[in-house]
């Protein structure tokens, strides 16, 4: 019999609509990036369904002469059509919750170009629907690049939560079966270059989302938005 763990798993949702992002939703990245914004003020950005990575894939940068970073989030799988959704009923729209790893190239490009590179959204590696995962406000993140940690926070110290998001993305545009939300990052964003390995636990996922970074074919960038942007932290 062969166990989960030596299964070949595939992203939990192979071709969304849409992905619907939440930038600047922790406090503390906020900070760490020095920005006055936040999502509050922003809003959502959508990124694009091609980005998706299967769970243990490869992230292939896509420059050698830009600044990428990692950031760890917390998903969610929509799982029927919500559109005017209001906040108290927004999670009874939810299918299930998953990992996502945000790949996102630093610089003053959109963030919907920044972040839709392909391979830069790795998410899995299993979903884990809503009746057995329990309270999305109260979910543990962990992130590790080489086994350090670099992120580590709480989903309780969202700036939006996951209903407020699914509320207000369903007021901008229609929500489909399978659309992803994903929930943005804390602290602890950093640099990642080729032979790195990233490594993403959430509790109440039972097993942790990884990825490996490559640099294969780069070019330069082509666009001039490397200094158009807030200090990353170092």
């Amino acid at each position: 019999m062969i166990s989960l763990r030596d299964a070949e798993l595939r992203t939990p949702v192979a071709d969304p609509s849409k992905i619907i992002a939440a930038p600047v939703n922790y406090r503390d990245h906020q900070v760490e990036m020095n920005v006055d914004a936040q999502v509050g003020a922003l809003g959502f950005f959508l990124e694009a369904p091609s980005s998706l990575l299967d769970p243990g894939g490869t992230i292939q940068l896509p420059y050698h002469d830009r600044r990428f970073d990692q950031e760890g989030e917390l998903a969610v799988i929509i799982g029927r059509t919500a559109r005017m959704v209001g906040e108290r009923e927004a999670l009874e729209y939810v299918f299930g919750y998953t990992g996502l790893l945000d790949i996102t190239m630093r610089g003053g490009e959109d963030r919907s170009t920044r972040k839709s590179f392909d391979t830069f959204t790795p998410m899995g590696p299993v979903l884990v629907t809503a009746d057995e995962f329990g309270d999305p406000g109260n979910v543990e993140l962990r992130c590790w690049v080489n086994g350090q940690l670099r992120q580590h926070a709480n989903t309780a110290d969202l700036i939006w939560s996951v209903a407020q998001l699914i509320s207000y993305a369903s007021s901008v545009t229609t929500l489909y079966p399978g659309d992803i939300v994903t929930t943005g990052t804390p602290a602890g964003v950093g640099p990642i270059q080729a032979g790195d390995d990233i490594r993403l636990e959430l509790s109440g996922i039972g097993l942790p989302l990884t990825a490996r970074v490559a640099a294969d074919d780069t070019i330069a960038c082509p666009t001039s938005g490397r200094d158009r942007r807030p200090v990353a932290p170092a």
